[in-house]
C-alpha cells in the first residue's frame, strides 16, 4: 500500500543534510520555509525513493547552492520533531570539502542568504540539523 500525503507532515520524512568546510568555515542557508522559518541550515533536503542518501546530499546540495559535491563522509542520524511547525524529519547527515564552484542561491523561493561562517561566530539563529552536524564533525 502506497503512502500518500506529504513528508515530515503527514508521515515522518527522510532527509539529508550535508555540511560544508571550507577554511575553517561552514556554509549555511537562511530558510524561508518551516520548519525553522529564518533559521540557518545546511544544505539538504528529502531523499528520494530508490535514491542513495550520500548522492542525495550532493544532489540537494547543488540545486540549492549550485556547487558540484565529490566525496562525502557519513557523520550521523538526527531526528526532530517540529511541535510548533507540525513537521517530523530524519535527517541523514554528511560533510565534505570535496566541492567544486561557488557557492550561490540556486533555489530564491527557499532561501533568503547563503554565507560562510566560522565555527566560533556561528548565527544565533541555528537550526537544530545544523548544531547537531556541527556537534558530529
Amino acid at each position: 500500500m502506497a503512502t500518500t500525503g506529504l513528508p515530515g507532515i503527514d508521515f515522518p520524512g527522510v532527509g539529508v543534510g550535508l555540511l560544508i568546510l571550507r577554511d575553517g568555515k561552514i556554509l549555511l542557508c537562511r530558510r524561508l520555509k518551516a520548519p525553522e522559518i529564518g533559521f540557518w541550515n545546511i544544505p539538504g533536503g528529502k531523499l528520494d525513493f530508490m535514491e542513495r542518501a550520500a548522492e542525495a546530499a550532493r544532489r540537494e546540495t547543488q540545486e540549492e547552492t549550485g556547487l558540484v559535491i565529490g566525496e562525502v563522509r557519513f557523520l550521523g542520524v538526527d531526528e526532530r520533531v517540529f511541535e510548533n511547525d507540525q513537521h517530523h524529519w530524519i535527517s541523514l547527515l554528511y560533510a565534505t570539502e570535496d566541492f567544486t564552484g561557488e557557492a550561490r542561491i540556486m533555489e530564491p523561493e527557499k532561501h533568503s542568504g547563503l554565507e560562510w561562517f566560522a565555527l566560533d561566530a556561528l548565527p544565533d539563529q541555528l537550526s537544530e540539523f545544523a548544531k547537531t552536524a556541527i556537534r558530529l564533525l
